[in-house]
This record gives structure tokens, sequence and C-alpha cells, in this order.
């Protein structure tokens, strides 16, 4: 799967983002290492504790599947341009894979691809 077509995915995934507070509507799509891929949205709550992030959406989905080996996850939002993954979300990629590939897009709808390790350096591992 390209880049591109991952970002579609991401894109069709936030259709389903539930952001009746913020309006601020993220989709993901994570892309295994056997092809397969797993969408997520943002699921907002009025106890704001509760929500939870399309990227976290997407991998808590693969891994309750049995999937642990990540190659890329592609995040879009309705803000437009660069959405990068926030703190929480950095940990638990890196969780499961350190390597993985973070694929946004630029406000003219450019793919642009990040190594994990630019986006959370030294980060907390349990593993290393």
């Amino acid at each position: 799967m390209t880049d591109k077509e991952l970002l579609e995915a991401a894109k069709k995934a936030m259709k389903n983002a539930y952001a009746p507070y913020s309006g601020f509507k993220v989709g993901a799509a994570l892309l295994c290492s056997d092809g397969t891929v797993f969408y997520g949205c943002n699921i907002e709550n009025s106890s704001y504790g509760a929500s939870n992030c399309a990227e976290r959406t997407a991998i808590f989905k693969a891994v309750s599947e049995g999937y642990t080996d990540f190659e890329a996850i592609a995040i879009v939002s309705s803000g437009g341009g660069e959405t990068f993954p926030c703190g929480i979300c950095r940990q638990v990629m890196c969780e499961f894979s350190p390597d993985i590939k973070v694929i946004l897009e630029d406000k003219n709808g450019v793919p642009k691809k990040y190594d994990f390790n630019e986006i959370l350096p030294n980060y907390f591992s349990l593993k290393k």
C-alpha cells in the first residue's frame, strides 16, 4: 500500500469520528507487516479523560485481533495540514513498533513520512 493510499484510508476512517466537543476530527490507518490495515477515529466523551485518539483506536483494534507488528500509520485531521500524534499515542506506538513510519499530509496534500525516532527521540521502553 502506498503512502497516498494509506492517507486516503485514514480520511475514510475520519468520517466516523465522534467529536461533538472539539469539532476536531481525526482518522488513522494502521498498516501491519502482513498488509492488513486497521482503521481508527477519535472518539470524544463529555468526561474528557474517557476520550480516545484515532491512532490508539486503530492500534487497540489491531492488538485485540492479535496483530502487534506495524509498519506505518497514516494520520489526517479535519484541521488540515500535518497532524502529529499526541504524546500518549506516540508512547503506545513505540510499545509495539518503535520502527513504525508515521505518514502525515501537508496542507497541500503532499504525503510526509517520518521515522518514529524523529517524532519521539529517546522514548521510554522496558524492552530496550
